[in-house]
């Protein structure tokens, strides 16, 4: 198995902290996507290597395996547990074993081709047993970002993603959050001796591009109303998320004011037909550049509600 680092993959440190892992590979995943690079193999294969690499250093614990065992973290366990099985064994005949020790390199790997690829492993003379070649292990799990503007996510939909050059076509569910994570069980890497495939992991990562702000199902907006308005009260049009609703402004409107139109906000992820609230703030325009007679009737009105 050829050994691939993943910290160089993705351009960082190995003290590289959670933030400045995810921050790479949300670049780099962008510049080497499949649907941006079409029929590109070095693209294709350079994020698959981009994917594997995220999958591993963005979990803790896959992430200290991983710096520990190098190419073999998958087995980590089970070489803890066949190293203490080894330890025992010499142990118990008096031999010099002393320790778990760490491998690296192509010690540790040949240690695991003994062990797991069909090799004559023995610990104190004895057979590895159950430790050999017919051990099943579960493939590798995959990781994927899956970019979308916040309206693509108001009505639940289907999209074909590209994993590994294979296409998947997933159901997107109204109202997924941005950061969500998803799990699609079997898409992962192939198992080993026959064990089950790994899973597909899929954040999604999703972008704002209106002039609604979300927090979770319920939205927020700001309207602008005319001072006259504001004051004589009278019909409004106003922008929901899909679509216009009328409303009546009551004379007297303050700045500032609050309205919650219920129902209007945003869909309620896997319940259908429920939706949060649409919460709207006026903002009363100030009229600038008045004639000479709005002016004497802004005077008029000062002199009536000052009497």
């Amino acid at each position: 198995m050829e050994y691939i680092d993943y910290y160089k993959v993705l351009g960082v440190n190995k003290d590289a902290t959670d933030a400045e892992i995810k921050k790479a590979y949300r670049k780099l995943a962008r510049k080497h996507h499949p649907d941006i690079n079409p029929d590109d193999k070095n693209a294709e294969k350079k994020f698959q290597q981009i994917n594997e690499a995220n999958q591993v250093l963005s979990d803790p614990e896959n992430r200290k395996k991983y710096d520990k065992y190098g190419k073999d973290w998958k087995h980590a366990e089970e070489f803890e547990k066949a190293g203490q099985q080894r330890q025992y064994s010499r142990s118990s005949q008096g031999g010099g074993f002393e320790g778990g020790g760490n491998f690296s390199g192509g010690d540790f790997s040949d240690f695991f081709e003994s062990m797991f690829g069909g090799g004559a492993s023995s610990f104190g003379g004895a057979s590895s047993g159950s430790w050999g070649a017919g051990t099943k292990f579960k493939g590798q799990d995959y990781q994927a970002e899956l970019h979308l503007e916040l309206r693509d996510v108001f009505e639940t939909h289907k999209r074909t993603i590209t994993i590994n050059g294979k296409n998947i076509r997933l159901t997107i569910p109204a109202g997924v959050a941005d950061g969500q994570v998803i799990k699609i069980k079997g898409y992962g890497g192939e198992g080993t001796n026959g064990g089950p495939k790994g899973d597909l992991y899929i954040t999604f990562s999703i972008e704002n591009l209106t002039s609604f702000q979300r927090d979770g199902a319920n939205l927020y907006a700001s309207v602008s109303i005319d001072l006259y308005k504001a004051v004589l009260g009278g019909d409004l049009t106003v922008d929901t998320f899909d679509g216009k609703v009328k409303l009546n402004v009551p004379p007297g409107t303050q700045n500032g004011t609050k309205i919650k139109l219920k129902g209007k906000g945003f869909p309620i992820y896997k319940k259908e037909g429920a939706f949060g609230d649409l919460y709207l703030t006026y903002q009363i325009s100030i009229p600038t550049e008045l004639t000479e007679k709005q002016k004497e009737l802004f005077t008029e009105l000062a002199k009536l509600s000052a009497s």
